[in-house]
């Protein structure tokens, strides 16, 4: 068995490994970082901890929004930056992709080798390995559903009842024995019930050669941008731009729309104290190029912006080819490092007034010290909305819209003021139902890909709904019966893991 590579303190490269997360609130500390290149030196890092008593954390592409990985309980880090292949494997006809693999190369490998991807988020530096745990969704989830819904089989390192790792395959086939696994890795999120080593990929029912068994892109995407200055965005203007683009998408996000091939991005900024006022709004789209594109597009946009009293600036409609379109959306997506606080939102319809006159108040007032604070309100539904709620561990299964809630700065002097604004901000947009946005006929819950620890603090969750419920709904109690199974010591745990 080949030996994985140890990075303990008082190596030279130690401190590479500390920085090499997103999020710089959280440097973690470990006993070490275990370097892995292979499943067999992932089972020999797990037994390795587990002899030894030391609670492990796994990364992979380091984008994880919570401590979860940088917890001083957490002894060992595995990760697996190194394990980055994509290939077809003849055996399985499906793709296999190990969890270091980033999006972006991921999709220029499928794209570029057989004409075929995923529908995945727009980033160059978010790897598979966590993305898809949680689900996983991009501009191209509307046609084609969450990635994970294109999840073949899954290959795991787990601990038994005797402390001994092994690799395990578990496919979506109902009549494996293993099918529960798989199951669990269709959007419950990662560090859950242990680690991940290969990941295949095939859409349901699909048959054929390689270039039939994924989603094929749309050979060119029509693009538009509205710019609203923030200085023209009253009170009465903001309701009327978010709850034109929230009702759009309530009456085109049925799984037949004709404008499945339509991802949305309505993004909302703040502005620190020393900037200038600048943008208030960026309205984005993005269609699948066809014959009648421009004229579909064009009244989407119309629809969506109808009622606002306000200046804006329209730039031209442009074609792009699809994979050169999710190269600039990754570039524009993918910020600079720094110290982040995010939160989350399913949405089934948009948001009233008066959730938007509390945007209105945060985001236009003066309160804060951040450096960057956007709500980003996406586009969700149609293919995504297709499957059952159960049939995979996602359960938020009718939702229009997703909201990510976003603040960046940089002085960790000023970590508890821009904590505080944020849980503020989205405390008051949910403020009739306790702060969180509690499963009802308009919210639906939250995004465990965005964890977010507040959910699980009455202090900001005073809704008396379990943060479990918010994530996990009624899939929360199979999910622990096979937690129960596959992680029986309780090897993988954080904040926000299944207990």
């Amino acid at each position: 068995m080949s030996e994985p590579t140890r990075i303990a303190t008082g190596d030279p490269r130690y401190e590479d490994f500390v920085v090499r997360g997103d999020n710089a609130r959280f440097a973690p500390r470990p006993d070490a970082f275990v370097l892995v290149r292979s499943t067999e030196e992932v089972v020999r890092a797990v037994d390795d901890a587990v002899r030894d008593g030391k609670r492990i954390a796994v990364r992979s592409g380091g984008h994880c929004y919570e401590d979860f990985v940088a917890d001083p309980a957490v002894r060992v880090v595995i990760d697996m930056a190194a394990m980055d292949r994509v290939r077809f494997d003849e055996a399985r006809q499906a793709f296999a992709v190990e969890p270091g693999v980033r999006l972006l190369d991921l999709y220029r490998a499928l794209y570029l080798g057989w004409g075929v991807t995923v529908p995945g988020g727009s980033s160059e530096l978010v790897a598979i390995g966590g993305h898809l745990l949680g689900g996983g969704y991009g501009p191209l989830s509307r046609r084609f559903g969450a990635c994970s819904d294109h999840l073949y089989a899954v290959e795991v390192v787990v601990v038994g009842a005797d402390g001994r790792a092994r690799a395990v395959v578990a496919t979506a086939d109902p009549a494996d024995p293993n099918h529960d696994l798989w199951w669990a890795h269709t959007g419950a999120g990662g560090g859950n019930f242990g680690v991940v080593t290969r990941y295949w990929l095939r859409s349901p029912g699909a048959t054929g050669g390689p270039g039939d068994l994924l989603p094929r892109p749309p050979a060119s995407v029509l693009a538009s941008s509205t710019i609203f200055p923030r200085e023209g965005l009253t009170r009465e203007a903001l309701r009327a731009l978010v709850g034109s683009h929230g009702r759009w998408h309530e009456r085109n996000s049925a799984p037949d729309s004709r404008y499945a091939g339509l991802f949305s991005g309505l993004v909302l900024f703040a502005v620190a104290p020393q900037d200038d006022p600048g943008i208030g709004a960026i309205l984005f789209n993005h269609l699948d190029d066809g014959d009648d594109a421009e004229e579909l597009l064009g009244r989407a946009v119309a629809e969506m912006t109808e009622g606002v009293d306000a200046p804006r600036y329209d730039l031209p409609f442009e074609r792009r080819p699809w994979l050169s379109t999710m190269e600039k959306l990754a570039r524009a997506q993918d910020g600079e490092n720094g110290r982040h606080k995010i939160k989350s939102a399913y949405l089934r319809r948009g948001y009233t007034d008066a959730q938007i006159d509390a945007i209105h108040e945060h985001l236009w007032g003066d309160d804060h010290a951040f450096s960057t604070a956007t709500i980003s309100i996406q586009s969700y539904g149609c293919a995504a909305n297709a499957i059952a709620p159960d049939a995979t561990a996602i359960a938020q299964r009718d939702s229009v819209l997703r909201a990510l809630y976003l603040t960046s700065w940089h002085d960790p002097a000023t970590d508890e003021a821009n904590l505080d604004w944020t849980r503020r901000l989205y405390r008051d947009v949910y403020a009739a139902t306790g702060g969180v946005p509690v499963p009802d006929e308009r919210n639906d819950g939250c995004y465990i890909n965005f964890p977010d620890v507040d959910m699980a603090d009455p202090a900001w969750n005073a809704s008396g709904v379990p943060w479990q419920y918010l994530y996990f709904k009624e899939n929360h109690p199979r999910l622990q019966q096979i937690k129960k199974r596959w992680d029986p010591l309780t090897v993988f745990s954080h904040a926000l893991s299944v207990q």
